[in-house]
């Protein structure tokens, strides 16, 4: 016995130091981690070099705080959220090296400079293909002036028109989803198109993928649009070359780069899937494992989506081949992919439904607003969940006079987070949304991932879009507002389902909270809006 325990300590410590040496290298390569640390020693070399020169002294330290009131002067009268506004300020001020520097890099939108003139040039090309059917405007007015009115906002601040002749599919879950999405792929004869903000290997990805090589040696046009940096640790480095070589179209978006001028605030945050133009899918759902229960990482991941099919499905379709002839460059010929080509005879009607996106090109908070004016106009009911409670005083305002006139505002949150700093500042705006009368529960199970908004039994919002202020203001997002669809009234009996088996937060629980933990939110409110 004492001769075999001899042996195996040195061979644990083996096997210790060689996982430590794997997870080791494994860090070191890691695409996240080189970015990181190329960007701060490249800002410690800037700050080296203005030790250098002298830029500490006194006189230059009184030029850089002139030229710091200056820069806050200009950012407080941009046309931004005063949020952001006052974090940058705050920032700029304190720290005014740093602060301006940061702000430099990341305080603006250097992706909306290079894209816009692009984006607006492709969709002056389709106008004409792209036009609201009146017919259907009309029949939206004559059923109800106010939805009318919040359907014309997304029309003509978002470009994408009200549709009719479009049933409509709701999921609870994304185990449910992805069966149908799965099947549905299968079934396609000419072209699928996915956009998504993260792709992770695994059962669901290569489940997906065995459908798309099988169906690029059918002929069918695959393509595909990855985030970079939303899959900076889930895929290779440079992906998109391995599926381009299966015969997949694959562009990623806002490649990830280790130098200084990475811009990391505007990603492609939309989660889109189209088969022959009359078939399609959004939502919460990436392509990874734990989206549908595979994986658990939080608990019970629940995570909701909506299938379109019809004439509404045009929309996801323009939205996708628009950006993809912005980030690949090249002419698509938008006509060949509408509803009505490969599928002549009319779709079935099932109530009015308008996929839009948001974009942080045009200076129109549409994923907001649209939220907004859903709040504003209601009357009985706001159901919500989001996995992330990030919200700005217009926000907040609308949510708390909501639910001071009577209507029953409820949110659901995650009862185990992903982001625990992030979760932390979620629950710094519970008191105020408490104390106005809105109710609050967290998802005992696990992580909710869905972004929902229902009222009235009427409308509905299913999306990409979650309330904090990267999503509402930074990222490309999408979503389908609907009205009298069918799916509204399967959101409604979901958001039911679900407060029954979440934690309803009491004002008593919030105002038990220590002095420490409060300081703390008191902070990351502070900063919220660079989180």
């Amino acid at each position: 016995m004492c001769s075999k325990s001899l042996w195996s300590i040195p061979e644990a410590f083996l096997l210790d130091k060689d996982r430590f040496m794997k997870k080791l290298v494994d860090l070191l390569s890691n695409r996240l981690f080189v970015t990181i640390v190329a960007v701060l020693l490249q800002l410690a070399w800037i700050f080296a070099l203005l030790w250098g020169v002298g830029a500490f002294s006194g006189h230059l330290m009184n030029l850089i705080n002139v030229l710091s009131l200056i820069l806050v002067l200009w950012i407080v009268n941009k046309k931004s959220n005063p949020s952001y506004k006052l974090a940058w300020s705050i920032l700029i001020l304190a720290v005014p090296v740093f602060g301006v520097i940061i702000y430099l890099l990341f305080g603006q939108s250097r992706v909306a400079g290079k894209m816009t003139q692009d984006s607006q040039t492709v969709m002056k090309k389709i106008a004409n293909y792209f036009k609201e059917d009146k017919k259907t405007r009309e029949a939206l007015e004559n059923t109800d002036l106010g939805a009318s009115i919040q359907s014309a906002y997304i029309r003509d601040f978002a470009g994408f028109p009200v549709q009719g002749n479009t049933t409509t599919k709701y999921y609870s879950v994304g185990d449910d989803m992805f069966i149908d999405m799965l099947e549905d792929m299968k079934k396609a004869e000419h072209y699928i198109f996915l956009e998504y903000f993260i792709i992770r290997e695994g059962r669901m990805w290569g489940a997906i993928l065995d459908v798309l090589e099988e169906k690029v040696k059918q002929g069918v046009d695959v393509r595909l649009i990855y985030d970079d940096m939303g899959c900076v640790n889930t895929l290779p480095h440079k992906y998109y070359k391995k599926l381009q070589a299966k015969g997949i179209k694959c562009a990623a978006f806002n490649p990830v780069r280790p130098i200084l001028n990475i811009v990391l605030n505007n990603r492609d945050h939309r989660k889109i899937l189209v088969i022959d133009g009359h078939t399609g899918y959004t939502g919460g759902l990436n392509l990874a494992d734990e989206y549908i229960n595979e994986l658990e990482r939080f608990g019970h991941w629940k995570d909701t989506g909506v299938r379109l099919y019809g004439q509404g499905v045009w929309n996801l379709t323009v939205m996708f081949l628009q950006m993809w002839s912005v980030i690949t460059r090249t002419q698509v010929q938008f006509p060949a992919y509408g509803p009505y080509i490969y599928h002549t005879e009319e779709f079935e009607n099932d109530g009015f439904v308008q996929p839009y996106g948001d974009s942080p090109l045009d200076g129109e908070v549409v994923g907001e607003n649209v939220y907004l004016n859903m709040i504003n106009q209601a009357k009985k009911y706001v159901y919500i969940s989001t996995p992330y409670l990030i919200i700005d005083n217009e926000m907040m305002t609308a949510l708390c006079l909501a639910s001071k006139k009577g209507v029953d505002v409820r949110i659901i949150t995650p009862g185990i987070p992903d982001k625990k700093m992030v979760f932390l500042l979620t629950q710094s705006y519970y008191e105020q949304l408490i104390s106005a009368g809105v109710r609050i529960y967290e998802y005992t199970p696990g992580f909710i991932h869905a972004k929902n908004f229902v009222c009235d039994d009427e409308f509905a919002a299913v999306g990409t879009i979650n309330l904090d202020y990267r999503s509402l203001y930074l990222h490309f997002e999408c979503g389908v507002w609907m009205y009298q669809s069918q799916a509204v009234g399967q959101v409604k009996e979901d958001m039911l389902r679900t407060f029954e088996i979440s934690e309803e937060i009491t004002l008593d629980w919030c105002l038990k909270q220590n002095v420490v933990r409060r300081a703390g939110q008191s902070i990351l409110r502070l900063f919220a809006p660079m989180l």
